[in-house]
């Protein structure tokens, strides 16, 4: 079950914590089963959250894999640069989102993104839809499943299939109990976990570097001729960076196309809103959202620019990895590594932990809907029981997963 080789070995307060976080996710979806009855229910949590309970929800189902390793290995490998993805990559469509297309979506009383497109193109453009985001919600749990297990074999030498079927198991569980209900109350127990456990390697990375200005100088002296600590001057040329962009791509082609696109149509996320108990609080929620969004290159930025400043190692591209070395994506944990004791070092497992669990349970949430509602009812099985279609759901959650796995 265990490999041999580690970064950090677990105390048992660290354990108790994990166990502990894996014992109450559990426990909230077997209790909020007896509330996931109807269909309405186990989809879209009975329309009942509030704007604040939808707008976190709507950033933790988002801070899954990507997000957390990913976007920490960016900002090793790219530097600061890669905080575009956030305050211009983001926050402007999740703005557009709650005040333009959310009025749309839930006066229309769709259960999803599919289901708004047969309103307004038809079943055609609506089955397209729903197949293909059903495939993408499916390998994105996968890579979710992976990236925590990744994480838990170079931190605490866990044998990959452990993690994978560990984690997996538990979001199956309590999903297929408690639906979207179950999911959205552990995304807010897991936003505050991942806040809480991921906010100690910055702080205690600014404490070493001496802040800003000694964490830049520190980068300037491992890495001398490179810039990874300015967002735009590096943009006035693609030949500039490492990025391979110029600012004109980051406005129009990031900001104005890529962003638009996934922000308003990704089911994934917008099913969260579509839970709000009225339209001013699906309006509000991705408001609420983008305001905790542009704080999370806090956690995962910063760490990545810290890793360049304080790590004895430079990481390589996972395609350029020999033994002994370690890929810019490996930068987070190695981080937590770095920095955490007994007891700390739980919280950041935890963490991690939580948010990979946010970003699987968000894609298999999304999944059991698009499948019930946008494939299996109208091409399937059209005049079954509101039962039948809840039954579906809770089913398709665990096959879902296996397939993912």
């Amino acid at each position: 079950m265990f490999a041999t080789e580690h970064l950090v070995r677990l105390s048992g307060v660290d354990l108790a914590i994990i166990v502990f976080y894996f014992g109450l996710v559990l426990v909230i979806g077997f209790y909020l089963k007896r509330f996931a009855n109807t269909g309405e229910d186990f989809f879209l949590a009975g329309r009942e959250m509030t704007a604040w309970v939808a707008g976190l929800a709507f950033v933790s189902a988002n801070l899954g894999s990507l997000e957390l390793l990913g976007w920490a290995g960016s900002a090793y490998q790219y530097g600061i640069m890669a905080a575009h993805w956030y305050w211009i990559g983001a926050i402007p469509a999740m703005v557009f989102l709650g005040l333009v297309m959310m009025p749309f979506y839930y006066i229309s009383k769709t259960h999803s993104v599919p289901g708004y497109l047969k309103l307004r193109y038809g079943s055609e453009a609506s089955a397209l839809s729903g197949v293909t985001f059903a495939v993408m919600t499916i390998l994105m749990s996968g890579v979710n499943m992976y990236a925590m297990a990744v994480v838990m074999k170079v931190v605490l030498g866990w044998n990959i299939n452990f993690s994978i079927w560990v984690s997996s198991l538990t979001v199956g569980v309590y999903v297929a109990a408690g639906g979207l209900f179950s999911a959205i109350f552990n995304e807010v127990l897991q936003f505050f976990l991942i806040w809480f456990g991921a906010l100690l390697i910055p702080i205690l990375g600014m404490v070493e570097t001496g802040g800003w200005s000694g964490m830049v100088a520190r980068i300037h002296q491992n890495f001398p001729g490179q810039d990874f600590t300015h967002m735009w001057a590096p943009l006035s040329s693609s030949s500039n960076n490492p990025m391979g962009i110029n600012w004109i791509g980051i406005l129009f082609g990031l900001a104005a196309v890529q962003s638009m696109g996934y922000w308003t149509t990704d089911f994934l996320v917008v099913q969260r809103v579509l839970s709000a108990k009225d339209i001013r609080s699906a309006k509000m929620a991705p408001i609420i959202g983008s305001f905790f969004k542009m704080a999370v290159p806090l956690i995962v930025i910063l760490p990545g620019l810290l890793g360049r400043a304080v790590l004895p190692m430079h990481l390589v591209p996972a395609s350029a990895l020999q033994a002994g070395q370690h890929s810019y994506d490996e930068v987070l944990p190695l981080m937590l590594a770095r920095y955490c004791g007994p007891g700390l070092l739980g919280l950041g497992i935890t963490a991690l932990v939580a948010g990979f669990m946010a970003g699987m349970a968000g894609n298999v949430t999304a999944f059991s809907t698009v499948w019930t509602y946008d494939i299996y009812r109208p091409y399937l099985h059209k005049t079954a029981s509101d039962r039948h279609y809840v039954s579906m759901g809770r089913w398709c959650t665990i096959i879902g997963l296996f397939i993912s796995i």
